[in-house]
């Protein structure tokens, strides 16, 4: 049995989405578009268990620790409640190992220690389908939202930057701030939930915050010269704290404005010659472990990591002997003990990035690894940061021989598998197309 799993409090701090480079300072955003389906509640899939949609963490740490049941992509479903609900029903009628894959862990080990976690994701036609649905329900939804707002005569508020009063529609201050203080956010008909919208931008001024670098100042009057100085009279379009307001986020399933942008036909030029000779692809750097140095160089920044932290990845995966998932784990497993701020040599507790930092160098922790039980769990295998380019650079290990396990027809994917063939053949997928494509 994994032994973290005996410690219910040391779930307490798991992070269950992945993060993302660079890394942004927690905030809080307030009342929200979402706030007034925030006390709905939502249920197990798999039990009588129970939790409001705010607590939607709690319910996820609720199928790993007690079900072993792992969601994919959550951030990207559209509607919690109504994916659980339905999965629940399916669930009830059929086995879970229909429907998910199944990871087996310590595939090394003896029978008696070896777990088997459940996967839930899109790779199922059904719970692609499903997602899709309901992406496309809620696109209607705001839609209407957004009909009903550029219908609405009844909008009253005052200019954020001035004391000017505007009542009727909408744009009219919208229009105004972008005329007469240069600040804008878009064109009025491309926004949803306006009025929460500038809630949000007028608390952040209340806080005596840049709106677009979000450093904040001492009085009213320095931060009106910096926004002005800088030229900082816009939001930042990486904070994502804004997509929810703009309608293309909600276009396509899993998909930014910004990659919905560039796939715009009005921008794609025909050409019949198809010259590609200029194309350049966008440079994937990789993160220190340690500091924010970057590199486009994986190699670079190994050296980075060795010569400045005195961090050396190849010498601990030779002396550990680490396979590539458990180097996977292994780097995850560091980067989330940093992220929260707590030495992953000795599990010390620290308030700062800075300072858990300062302590991993001057105690000698650096090349220091706690017990390989400790790191060496399934929830590692998730990136702690989405983007993680170090995670693409780790080598690869020698292909190791499927494990059968106990579940029959049911394909297992041990942590070490790389048997690609022998996968496709068992998978439960290959079935479901087939009866699919005979029934069509």
């Amino acid at each position: 049995t994994i032994s973290i799993l005996h410690n219910v409090t040391a779930f307490q701090t798991w992070i269950l989405e992945p993060l993302c480079f660079p890394e942004q300072p927690a905030t809080d955003i307030g009342t929200n578009s979402s706030s007034h389906h925030d006390m709905e509640v939502v249920t197990c899939v798999l039990c009588s268990h129970s939790t409001p949609l705010s607590e939607k963490d709690g319910l996820l740490k609720h199928l790993v620790l007690e079900h072993k049941l792992v969601i994919a992509d959550v951030k990207l479903i559209a509607d919690f409640p109504k994916y659980m609900e339905y999965w629940k029903n399916r669930i009830s009628e059929q086995p879970i190992t229909d429907f998910c894959s199944v990871i087996q862990t310590n595939s090394q080990g003896p029978v008696e220690k070896q777990e088997h976690y459940f996967l839930l994701c899109d790779v199922l036609p059904e719970d692609r389908v499903l997602r899709e649905h309901l992406q496309q329900k809620r696109l209607e939804e705001i839609l209407e939202q957004q009909q009903r707002e550029r219908d609405d005569d009844s909008f009253q508020r005052i200019c954020m930057f001035c004391n000017d009063e505007y009542t009727g529609n909408r744009s009219s201050l919208l229009n105004h701030m972008a005329r007469d203080h240069s600040f804008s956010v878009g064109l009025p008909d491309n926004i949803v939930y306006c009025v929460e919208f500038l809630d949000h931008l007028q608390r952040k001024l209340d806080n005596l915050q840049c709106l677009y670098c979000e450093k904040t100042f001492r009085d009213k009057t320095t931060l009106k010269d910096h926004m002005r100085k800088k030229q900082h009279r816009r939001i930042n379009g990486n904070n994502s704290e804004y997509d929810c307001f703009y309608i293309i986020n909600y276009l396509e399933l899993g998909k930014t404005w910004e990659e919905v942008q560039s796939e715009d036909d009005r921008e794609m030029v025909e050409d019949e010659d198809d010259d590609w000779s200029d194309w350049q692809a966008h440079p994937v750097c990789a993160v220190c472990l340690f500091c924010e140095q970057q590199s486009e160089s994986m190699e670079k920044i190994y050296t980075h990591m060795a010569e400045t932290h005195g961090f050396d990845l190849h010498k601990l995966k030779t002396e550990l002997n680490l396979r590539f998932y458990q180097q996977v784990k292994l780097v995850n497993y560091i980067r989330r003990e940093i992220h929260q701020c707590r030495c992953y040599g000795c599990q010390e507790k620290f308030g700062s990035k800075p300072e858990v930092i300062r302590h991993v160098i001057e105690a000698g922790h650096v090349m220091q690894l706690p017990e390989t039980s400790t790191w060496d769990q399934p929830q590692y295998y998730f990136p702690t940061y989405e983007n993680d380019a170090l995670l693409c650079a780790l080598s690869d290990s020698d292909s190791e021989s499927e494990h059968t396990g106990p579940w029959g027809d049911v394909p297992v994917i041990a942590e070490d598998i790389s048997n690609l063939k022998v996968l496709k053949q068992t998978s439960i997928l290959s079935h479901l197309l087939k009866n699919t494509d005979s029934s069509s």
